[in-house]
């Protein structure tokens, strides 16, 4: 097990409530390809797209899986997008579903979201407004053993059930998609990957084939070649960044499935192995939520 500075990391609690869709009239999206399409996107309790499903060639566009929470305060927001941690666990406060356990499973820039996981049975007794608190815990979270690795975004129990091998000095991580720098899209830019995603292009059907990225799945561990997230996302040969697929495809030129950083270094000390299994629903099996 990896040595880590995690009795050093503080919990606190960062509340939210489940944010009703948006749409601004007559609400088109404009795709990549001109066409104009009113589609399901963000926000909502989301009952049919869930973590372990595929997020490719849904009829929505940046659908977010499960419960997507917001705080309508701008700053309460910004501390619930940056303190809450994928892995953390999350209570129904309010409602017919009060006292329910979920996990959360990403952060969406833009849409300022954070992303819970419920169980089918929970889901159908929750209402848009319910209040949900998370015990956040996870930023400022350090590899002792690996200086050059910065975490970020993750629970510290959610590092222990990754798929990661210590090899030659080497940290070897469980992957199901690796994905070309070339392919890293919206969100470039951001001086922070400490909060929200950044998105995988996919506008070519021919290079998803090729690289395997038609059936990417909502939970999925991918990585990023020769990407830095220190500061925000950078290009650097050699480098590597481990993320979470955490919203859907998206139609709109520059942007598909959004990935929150959870692991990067600026060396090469990062390295993927494909692994089918490597989704966030095998991990959250062993939490028992």
């Amino acid at each position: 097990m990896l040595k880590t500075n995690k009795e050093k990391c503080v919990m606190q609690s960062v509340q939210g409530r489940i944010h009703h869709p948006i749409m601004r009239a007559p609400g088109y999206r404009i795709g990549s390809d001109g066409v104009p399409r009113i589609l399901p996107a963000t926000a909502a309790i989301t009952y049919n797209a869930k973590i372990g499903d595929v997020c490719m060639g849904l009829m929505g566009d940046h659908v977010e899986p499960g419960v997507s929470m917001k705080n309508a305060d701008a700053m309460e927001d910004a501390a619930l997008n940056v303190l809450a941690c994928v892995g953390n666990i999350a209570k129904v406060i309010t409602g017919d579903g009060k006292g329910s356990l979920g996990v959360v499973t990403g952060k969406h820039g833009g849409a300022d979201h954070v992303m819970v996981y419920f169980a089918d049975e929970v889901l159908d007794s929750l209402a848009v407004d319910d209040k949900i608190l998370i015990k956040s815990l996870g930023q400022g979270l350090q590899l002792l053993d690996y200086p050059e690795v910065v975490c970020m975004n993750m629970d510290p129990s959610l590092l222990d059930k990754l798929n990661i091998e210590e090899v030659d000095g080497q940290l070897v991580v469980g992957v199901t998609a690796v994905i070309p720098a070339y392919l890293m899209g919206s969100g470039l830019g951001s001086s922070t990957m400490m909060s929200g995603d950044y998105d995988i292009m996919t506008r070519d059907p021919q290079t998803l084939k090729e690289l395997n990225l038609d059936q990417l799945r909502f939970g999925d561990i991918v990585f990023i070649e020769d990407h830095a997230n220190h500061h925000g996302p950078d290009y650097l040969k050699g480098s590597g960044t481990v993320g979470v697929i955490i919203h859907g495809d998206s139609f709109i030129a520059g942007h598909g499935p959004g990935v929150t950083v959870l692991m990067t270094s600026r060396s090469s000390i990062l390295k993927p192995k494909i692994d089918p299994t490597a989704n966030l629903l095998n991990y959250f099996e062993k939490t028992g939520v």
